[in-house]
């Protein structure tokens, strides 16, 4: 974790800012280790700290052994104060927080208890920031939540059968997930028979997946804080030629912008390369989706390969990204096609992660 402190204490002296109040869960457990439901970091050019109360304070000790743990104390020190004390400590007349993290009550609370003594700044994106890049320890721990995946995709299609509802075969799923070794999936599994396939977030219900149609199955394992995120599209039955002609279309869309993803091209060039290829199939209005987003300790994070406002732009893609790439065709009545797979960003292209075997015809 040190390096991460590091690179954050860079990114803070870049911006002239002596410290950042962290309380976004995700962005204090990738910082510091420290996976309690309560509890925030302040972190200054010199120290780390959590600050936590009781419950927690044991285990702060245990996961985030690079930062010292302070109590907070309810009724007796609060937040606020706790904060007080330390930038009085140290020295800091401002102090960072997370702007899109913290609630209007929450800043409230922390503005009266700090007074004029220390001014808050608002920020935005720091820790995410660092997050889009992966480590090495982090890409080893996603390699095992989608090869987990790969493998429950590739063992519970087979044992689908048209009786099933679509409820049930989540069930199916969500089980091999956690006999797989997975602490649990990392959203709730879509499986969406029919003219169900249309919706790309249907919420599974007791439809039977029936023969003949198309069934999207959208699910990924959750393991140690990080998740993976897979999308394959099956029939049971015989598909027809409809079916063929559309999820080729789908199929080739992914392929072309998988082979676009490489360091120093923009999120949105990518998601050119899919949405052009959709559109003129004749299904441009078919797409309304993102051709893919970064993932990671959240299931949705920067880069998002998303189209731009006319004349805009997007971040460039970097050596350790990881994001999915799953371009779509949804048709309200008859259904949809979704086909993802999550790729490695790497210095000479990228490397497709996922390998549950697709459909071929």
């Amino acid at each position: 974790m040190e390096h991460r402190t590091r690179r954050l204490r860079a990114a803070l002296a870049e911006t002239d800012l002596p410290g950042l109040l962290v309380g976004a869960p995700v962005n204090r457990r990738y910082l510091s280790g420290f996976t309690a439901s309560y509890g925030w970091l302040l972190i200054t050019r010199t120290n780390a700290f959590v600050l936590t109360d009781s419950r927690y304070l044991i285990q702060a000790g245990r996961e985030a052994p690079g930062f010292a743990a302070r109590q907070i104390i309810n009724p007796g020190k609060t937040l606020p104060e706790l904060v007080l004390e330390l930038c009085q400590e140290f020295g800091l007349d401002r102090l960072a927080f997370e702007a899109g993290h913290t609630t209007v009550a929450d800043h409230g609370r922390l503005a009266a208890g700090l007074g004029d003594a220390v001014a808050l700044e608002p920020t935005e994106g720091l820790v995410e920031e660092l997050r889009m890049v992966k480590d090495e320890a982090e890409i080893a721990v996603m390699r095992r939540a989608i090869a987990i995946t790969d493998g429950v995709m590739e063992a519970v299609v087979p044992q689908l059968r048209p009786e099933h509802t679509e409820r049930q075969a989540v069930w199916l799923f969500e089980q091999a997930l956690r006999k797989a070794g997975a602490e649990g999936p990392s959203f709730p599994i879509i499986v969406a028979a029919g003219s169900n396939a249309a919706l790309p977030h249907h919420r599974p219900g007791d439809d039977l997946l029936g023969e003949g149609q198309t069934i999207i199955i959208d699910m990924g394992a959750h393991i140690d804080g990080y998740n993976a995120d897979l999308t394959r599209t099956v029939v049971l039955g015989q598909p027809d030629e409809r079916f063929w002609a559309i999820y080729n279309t789908v199929l080739e869309a992914e392929q072309r912008a998988i082979a676009e993803v490489r360091p120093g091209v923009r999120a949105h060039e990518v998601d050119a390369i899919a949405r052009d290829l959709i559109t003129a199939a004749g299904h441009g209005n078919h797409f309304g989706h993102g051709t893919g987003h970064g993932i990671g300790m959240n299931l949705h994070e920067a880069p998002f390969l998303r189209w731009t406002t006319p004349g805009g732009t997007s971040i460039p893609l970097e050596t350790g990204m990881i994001s999915s790439v799953e371009p779509g065709i949804y048709i309200e009545g008859w259904g949809g096609v979704r086909i993802e797979d999550l790729v490695l960003v790497t210095d000479d292209g990228c490397v497709i992660l996922s390998q549950a075997v697709k459909l071929s015809g």
